[in-house]
Order: structure tokens, then C-alpha cells, then sequence
């Protein structure tokens, strides 16, 4: 388990070594496990730019709205298709499933997306295509089938509607598999460049993953000309790709803690039958 571990960490460690050191280390191969001739330039020179906080926020926003969005939709779809009793159960599922395994393509998405429906350059076509997953549907799914029927039925006794039997019992017992699809939904949101990049044309609105990516593909080739670019620019393009990587990821490192135990939990309840 430890050398699990030390492999497992070893790309992190490395990248951000990498994100502190200097240019020249970094093309010596001088670089491994902590920084080589240690600078903050990269960082420096990344923070001070003002739209990069301005992105950050847009991604915070098309995190938590896309998130939100997301696990209600999802946990709405497979409350009623964990119920066996209901008549059309076993005819919708097929559709879920189909889902998985074939789509339109970029192409019809596109031009339904932002011609037919009207969502380019908003926040609709971020978050709203790619709400509802049928692997996420089916994990939940999962998860309400394996909670005692029992429940329910006290809750019915005692009064409760099915909207209230939802709300104040199926949803305050699923707390673990919905902390794991706050998880996956907000990682994918928060590392999504490639929607963005076909949707958004304002520039203000975009994700601080999109503007990190063009950031590298900038200044990612000036290192490579010879006595094209100043001492500043070939030291943000040796160590853009680190950097941009560890401002990406931290917040989702850091959140990860919190929410670990609800993922395990999450994924192996309802998962083992018998």
C-alpha cells in the first residue's frame, strides 16, 4: 500500500517541484522530487493577471450551478426507477441504458445546442448538456433500491406524500451516493475546456481551465525560439504546464477530504447484492 501510494503521489509531487523551479533545471533534468533553483515567477506572473481571477470565478459558478443542477436531476430520474411497482419502470430503463452507448455526435450536439435551442456564449450550454449521466442514473438508482421498503411504508402511514417521502426520507438516507455525484459532477465541470471552448464566445465568460489551456498553447512554443522571446517568456514556458496544473487541481484536492468517506460508502452500497 505504501509504494501505492508513493506512485500514486509521485506525479503531484513532481509537478509541483516542477512549478517552482527554474527553466534551466527543468530542461537539465535536474528536477525530481523538489524545486531546483526556486522561483515564484510562473505564479507571479499567472496571479497578476486579473482576468485570471475573473475566470476562476466563472468556474466556481459553472461548478456549483452545474452541480446543483445535476444531482437534483439525477436523483429525481432514478427515485421512480428504483421502484419495481411503477408499471412503466422496466420501459424507461432501456432508454437510460441506450444512452450510454450511442449519441448524435459533435456535430448534431452543436447545432442543436447553440442553434436550435439558443444557449452559445451562455451558461446553459455549459451546464445543461451533460447534466444527467446514465452511469450516475444507474449508480443512484442502485443506491435507492437497496433502502428498506419498510421506510417508506412507515412513511406513508404516518401521512407522508410521495414528493415528502422524497424529500425527508429517500434524500437525507442517500447522503453518501449524493456526495459521490457532487464529486464526479463537480471535477468534470470544474476541468471542462473543450465545451467551453466550442460554446463560449466572450472571452469574459470562460473557465479558468480554458484560459490556462490557451495560455500554455501561447507560450508552450516560445521556449522552442531561439532568441525569439525574452528571459520572463521562456520561464513561463517551462513551467506554465506545472503551474497551470496545480492551480487547476488544488481546489478539488482540497475538497476531496471532506467528501472521501461519502464516496467509498457511496460507491459500495447497492453495489454487492445478496
Amino acid at each position: 500500500m505504501t509504494f501505492v501510494c508513493l506512485v500514486t503521489l509521485y506525479p503531484f509531487v513532481y509537478l509541483i517541484a516542477q512549478s517552482f523551479s527554474s527553466e534551466a533545471s527543468i530542461y537539465a533534468g535536474k528536477v525530481f522530487l523538489y524545486p531546483v533553483e526556486f522561483t515564484f515567477e510562473t505564479y507571479k506572473i499567472i496571479l497578476s493577471k486579473p482576468e485570471f481571477f475573473q475566470y476562476y470565478g466563472n468556474t466556481i459558478l459553472y461548478a456549483v450551478v452545474g452541480t446543483v443542477i445535476s444531482v437534483t436531476a439525477t436523483a429525481v430520474i432514478s427515485y421512480p426507477l428504483s421502484k419495481e411497482r411503477l408499471r412503466l419502470n422496466k420501459f424507461f430503463i432501456p432508454f437510460v441504458l441506450f444512452t450510454m452507448y450511442f449519441g448524435g455526435g459533435l456535430i448534431p450536439n452543436y447545432i442543436m445546442i447553440a442553434k436550435s435551442l439558443g444557449m452559445r456564449d451562455t451558461i446553459w450550454a455549459i451546464v445543461i448538456p451533460g447534466a444527467i449521466s446514465a452511469f450516475n442514473v444507474i449508480l443512484v438508482k442502485t443506491f435507492f433500491s437497496s433502502l428498506p421498503g419498510e421506510i417508506e411504508e412507515a412513511a406513508k402511514v404516518d401521512g407522508l406524500g410521495v414528493y415528502g417521502i422524497f424529500t425527508r426520507i429517500t434524500v437525507p438516507l442517500s447522503k453518501p451516493i449524493l456526495a459521490t455525484m457532487v464529486l464526479f459532477s463537480m471535477v468534470g465541470l470544474w476541468n471542462n475546456w473543450f465545451g467551453p471552448s466550442l460554446y463560449l464566445q466572450s472571452k469574459d465568460k470562460w473557465p479558468v481551465a480554458l484560459y490556462l489551456r490557451q495560455l500554455i498553447d501561447s507560450l508552450g512554443g516560445t521556449a522552442a525560439e531561439a532568441g525569439a522571446s525574452s528571459e520572463t517568456d521562456r520561464q513561463i514556458a517551462a513551467t506554465i504546464k506545472s503551474a497551470a496544473m496545480v492551480l487547476t487541481s488544488l481546489p478539488i484536492i482540497c475538497i476531496y477530504p471532506f467528501v472521501q468517506k461519502y464516496f467509498v460508502q457511496g460507491m459500495m452500497i447497492g453495489s454487492v447484492k445478496g
